[in-house]
């Protein structure tokens, strides 16, 4: 492996292998990111931090690039770059599962201030990717609306590069972790065609972790959704309420709390939300008619 825990930063964001979209993979807005190495890296809002983590995604995607693999896709065009220069700090990170294999696209949250992918979407991509899935992270302009603009368009990109990509799009799932997870539940609910994109089938399921979202549009596609107990009692009671919400509305939903586990836990390795991630790739799996990959 070519990175170690002890890594710096700058080094990876300046490798060549990235061909320059290594300063996406960390926060844009460096006032939410401490420290200089993946080991002293800390990320606003979020707990569980594990560097080893960081270490394992940096290096499947140096791996990958290294052997001539894409791993990173920009999704706007130049001209929509010229226009609004946000987009060029945008992108769907790709983690390949099997060829021909099912989709999923996360998005991480960062309270609509930064993206928080190293920590909230990277891991499990690399995750989901070991079970066959060919996973997408994206990196979106923090915000309400414009989260929800480029959620729409990775789904577009997705459908529109599905040959090329040798993707199997139909009975795609939209994965978020708070600001991320409102953002894949808005998107999954009202359709990408209301954020300016054609309209795109709606994914086959929803994961969500840790977030206050509320809303209920009464179309929501199949949600699992978990938190950690010492997350607030209000977060949970909304995401309990929202799913006993789309279960009254006849739709399949699940919600999990875990003790002693606060917000921004990530994948849980080590905590009692340890293994989520597989309960969830089995709720989604639920929802399509033919199995997802490995397990």
């Amino acid at each position: 492996m070519k990175y170690t825990t002890k890594s710096k930063i700058r080094d990876i964001i300046a490798d060549p292998a990235f061909n320059g979209y290594g300063r996406l993979l960390f926060p844009i807005q460096r006032n939410y990111m401490q420290g200089a190495s993946l080991e002293t890296m800390n990320l606003s809002w979020y707990t569980n931090i594990r560097p080893e983590d960081f270490a394992a995604v940096v290096n499947h995607l140096w791996e990958r690039a290294s052997a001539g693999e894409t791993v990173f896709y920009d999704v706007y065009a130049e001209e929509e770059k010229l226009a609004d220069p946000a987009k060029r700090d945008t992108g769907l990170f790709l983690f390949r599962g099997t060829p021909g294999g099912k989709v999923a696209i996360l998005s991480a949250g960062g309270g609509f201030r930064y993206v928080g992918a190293m920590h909230d979407s990277f891991p499990h991509a690399l995750a989901l990717s070991r079970k066959g899935v060919n996973a997408f992270a994206l990196i979106y302009r923090p915000g309400g609306d414009s989260s929800c603009e480029d959620l729409a368009r990775a789904v577009a990109f997705v459908h529109e590069n599905a040959d090329a990509l040798q993707l199997d799009v139909r009975g795609y799932s939209l994965w978020g972790g708070s600001a991320g997870a409102r953002t894949a539940a808005i998107v999954g609910a009202l359709g990408t065609a209301r954020f300016g994109e054609k309209d795109y089938p709606r994914p086959a399921a929803v994961v969500m972790q840790y977030t206050g979202f509320a809303d209920i549009y009464g179309n929501e596609p199949p949600t699992y959704g978990c938190a950690g107990a010492n997350d607030g009692a209000g977060l949970r009671r909304t995401m309990r309420e929202r799913t006993e919400a789309i279960r009254r509305n006849g739709t399949d939903a699940e919600f999990e709390v875990f003790d002693g586990v606060a917000h921004g836990f990530g994948l849980g390795t080590g905590t009692a939300a340890e293994g989520w991630i597989d309960r969830a790739v089995q709720f989604w799996e639920r929802q399509l008619d033919t199995p997802i990959g490995r397990f």
